[in-house]
């Protein structure tokens, strides 16, 4: 139809008062395509020309439609469209991963004997709408929404533009995405499965048509966003079922507890997520809101959490490795603290897995912080600096108790 239109046009444009060849349908055609904008079902939507003719480049929309693939020129436009609209109702883009980010899911044949004396299974299986287990019967599954998310949900959806973007298989996806959004209120067809990256193992904000200067993504897993590092932030994971934590300690579920609603993970990375709207939109003054960037906004924020710290490191890493090359070191200063390998009276903090390195018992002597490695995980993943007596140092209280008694054997 577009085409037939298109054509009809062109006659009108080219008739005779000025010697133009009427109706030439064949020369507008070759002014106009290449480059194609796209292809449906394998025809320039344009032109009507076969995809199989020509190597075109471009990228597949399979979750927008599974024939729809659009080339680089309109996805240019498109996503300029999208921007203006964005900054228009003051929303920027977030990106969901579903496993342990959102949800947490598991076999029903995995689950395990505690888990079931629990009554997990039957839990899921009861029709209440408050409840947050589901069974997934054609998938076998369980699946367990991470508390606050529906909450989360609502009030995200009034500052960003919300995806699902999860390296799961897309009948999964639709799935989850139903049990978050029954009413289909937040994604419609945004849910990104793992036929939808164009590169293997990895995702990639070139599937979303939005610029990367707009995008925040939520991911539990960094090493899958090697292109796009500086929008994410990363999630601590979700474990409440005990078949997802086999190598990482007890689940929620056989500990009998799950995570807060007032201060969990979610209620946390939301407050973030409002100050980086904040700052964005109503703290940018001096500059075009079309030349914002929401990266350094996210960069600036995590410095702000441990600046003033300096830290020393005690035998936390191999000793055959540059410690400057390690994901403790690199964090940390990502967080803002200054890190050195050896003590002076500027250090604050030093870091330790035991008590009884030269280290540790330099910082006890000069009432330095003294403190497990945990607590840089907790406070990049809080985005606060984190109370540092929570995280003591396995040795510390022996090593006194030592003291002590040498102490009284001395008088």
């Amino acid at each position: 139809r577009r085409l037939e239109e298109h054509h009809q046009d062109q006659g009108t444009a080219t008739r005779p008062e000025e010697d133009a060849i009427a109706g030439s349908v064949k020369d507008a055609q070759i002014k106009i395509c290449p480059p194609h904008p796209g292809f449906f079902g394998g025809l320039c939507f344009r032109c009507g020309k076969s995809q199989d003719e020509e190597d075109v480049p471009g990228i597949a929309f399979g979750y927008i439609h599974k024939v729809l693939r659009l080339g680089t020129s309109e996805m240019d436009r498109l996503r300029g469209s999208e921007v203006k609209n964005l900054l228009r109702e003051r929303k920027l883009v977030l990106i969901l991963d579903l496993d342990h980010t959102l949800i947490n899911s598991t076999r029903l044949h995995d689950i395990s004997s505690a888990e079931m004396d629990l009554g997990i299974q039957s839990a899921a299986s009861k029709n209440d709408p408050d409840r947050s287990l589901f069974t997934l019967q054609g998938m076998c599954m369980l699946t367990k929404l991470r508390p606050f998310v529906r909450k989360f949900l609502e009030e995200a959806s009034n500052m960003f533009e919300m995806y699902i973007y999860t390296m799961g298989f897309k009948a999964y996806a639709i799935e989850i995405a139903k049990l978050l959004d029954p009413g289909n209120v937040y994604f419609d067809s945004k849910v990104i499965s793992n036929s939808d990256c164009t590169q293997q193992h990895q995702k990639g904000l070139d599937v979303v048509p939005g610029a990367d200067s707009l995008a925040v993504v939520l991911d539990d897993t960094e090493y899958v966003w090697q292109k796009h590092k500086e929008n994410l932030i990363l999630m601590e994971r979700y474990h409440y079922f005990a078949a997802s934590c086999r190598h990482s300690g007890q689940s929620l579920s056989e500990l009998m507890q799950d995570e807060r609603e007032s201060d969990g993970a979610l209620a946390t990375i939301l407050d973030v997520l409002k100050r980086i709207h904040t700052i964005f939109f109503d703290l940018g003054v001096g500059t075009a809101l079309s030349s914002r960037d929401v990266r350094p906004v996210i960069k600036r924020m995590r410095q702000e959490v441990l600046q003033g710290c300096k830290l020393v490191f005690s035998r936390v890493f191999p000793s055959d490795c540059r410690p400057q090359h390690q994901i403790m070191w690199k964090m940390a200063e990502q967080l803002g603290a200054v890190c050195c390998s050896e003590v002076d009276p500027s250090v604050t903090h030093v870091v330790a897995v035991h008590a009884g390195t030269e280290k540790a018992r330099w910082a006890v002597k000069h009432k330095k912080f003294l403190l497990h490695p945990r607590w840089i995980e907790a406070c990049n993943y809080r985005w606060h600096r984190q109370p540092e007596e929570d995280f003591p140092v396995p040795g510390l209280k022996e090593d006194k108790g030592k003291e002590k008694v040498a102490e009284i054997a001395h008088l």
